[in-house]
């Protein structure tokens, strides 16, 4: 129940993607926020006003004009919304909102809004690309509007492209982040790797694993969005960059071993999430290897990223987080882990459910403590293993001020 006590309007322009607004006010409303709903008239012919009285227990307001409402009630919603989020935002409904107007209920909310202010764009990629839109967005994000979205995907025709809505629960959990945890890791400098390593046989094959690099995007993007500055070393992935961040794309674990060694003293936190291949070929062939009837590869050890940066801090990074894959003797083989490489905490994953998949399950272990937590989406755990980072920064800059008064001379 994150959202306890948050009190939420969810406004629908007239896009296909109405439909999803339904899940997203369910998903709300799951963690305990107070929603009310408002309509454009367009987005009554996708889905039925009815449908969110059932859920919400209060009618949803389509028409300011209706007589069943007392007062002004874009200005009584303006008033008691912590948050506004308009999902499916249109391209037509942001154009209006980016130069004022106030014809519809949905905009007349808008423009009485005391609190923060979410659009999640649905649309097709052109109309996304066009540059009015992209006006519009800039207009937008300058008053404070808060864009998320819209994702690479398929799209109402058919086509793939970016402009289709982002999914009910990721625009929840970016709402909560923004309402709950907006800004508390503002100043500080994180260094995140993600993906899997390409060790490279000869021209066009290599050995790798299945991770996605989700769950390292996933921190990337929860730390930015918690006022983070964020740069991310990643593997070979297909992932959009949160916005604002900075990525360095390599492909081998020696490429990553480098870019993370150049850089780490000058981060507050080192996150490695990335899958990093144990070993490599001892030789790569320069041209393709021939099909025969059977193969002997000679592999040799890569770099140990995790074990090189923490043996080689000194005061940066203050915060050194590892992952671990484990299949038995999970919080043991962590806290060994922890231990070896001289992190912080380690994310100790459960290997039953395999790379690559859409939730994880995982152990927080810290020099002290050890918590498991229930399987929840990339993005949850992104925020949990955040949560415990604030709290090991704060510690470690009351250490460092507690040092620096007992040094002082008297």
């Amino acid at each position: 129940m994150s959202l306890q006590g948050k009190r939420i309007v969810v406004g629908l322009g007239g896009g296909i993607a109405a439909f999803k607004a339904v899940e997203l006010v369910r998903e709300l409303m799951r963690r305990g926020a107070e929603v009310r709903v408002v309509m454009t008239e367009a987005a009554t012919h996708f889905v039925g006003p009815i449908t969110f009285a059932g859920l919400t227990g209060k009618p949803a307001v389509t028409d300011l004009w209706a007589e069943d409402y007392a007062g002004e009630v874009h200005v009584e919603l303006g008033d008691w919304a912590d948050a506004i989020v308009i999902a499916p935002a249109t391209m037509n409904l942001m154009a209006r909102a980016s130069s004022g107007q106030a014809n519809d209920a949905v905009l007349a909310t808008l423009a009485c809004a005391r609190g923060d202010v979410f659009f999640a764009p649905a649309m097709h990629a052109r109309m996304w690309s066009h540059p009015a839109m992209q006006s519009n967005i800039q207009t937008l994000r300058a008053r404070g509007a808060v864009v998320l979205g819209p994702v690479t995907g398929p799209l109402a025709n058919g086509e793939i492209g970016e402009g289709r809505m982002m999914e009910p629960e990721d625009i929840a959990e970016a709402i909560e982040s923004h309402l709950v945890h907006s800004d508390d890791l503002s100043g500080s400098r994180i260094l995140i790797t993600a993906g899997p390593t390409h060790e490279d046989l000869d021209p066009v094959r290599y050995l790798g694993n299945r991770s996605s690099g989700r769950m390292g995007y996933a921190i990337a993007s929860r730390a930015q969005h918690r006022g983070a500055e964020v740069t991310i070393v990643s593997g070979p992935v297909h992932l959009p960059v949160p916005s604002g961040a900075e990525v360095v794309r390599v492909r081998s674990a020696e490429e990553m071993h480098a870019a993370v060694m150049s850089r780490f003293e000058h981060f507050d936190v080192v996150i490695m999430a990335a899958a990093v291949a144990d070993y490599r070929p001892e030789r790569r062939a320069t041209r393709k290897i021939k099909k025969g009837k059977s193969l002997k590869l000679e592999l040799v050890r890569n770099p140990d990223i995790l074990a090189d940066v923490g043996a080689k801090r000194a005061r940066r990074p203050s915060v050194l987080v590892g992952f671990a894959l484990e299949t038995e003797n999970l919080e043991q083989s962590a806290r060994d882990k922890l231990e070896r490489k001289a992190a912080d905490l380690i994310v100790a994953n459960e290997a039953s459910a395999g790379l690559g998949g859409d939730t994880n399950r995982a152990t927080l272990v810290d020099a002290a403590t050890a918590t498991p937590l229930p399987e929840m989406t990339k993005r949850a755990l992104a925020d949990q293993v955040l949560d415990r980072v604030r709290t090991l920064l704060n510690n470690s800059s009351q250490r460092s001020r507690l040092e620096t008064e007992h040094e002082a001379p008297n």
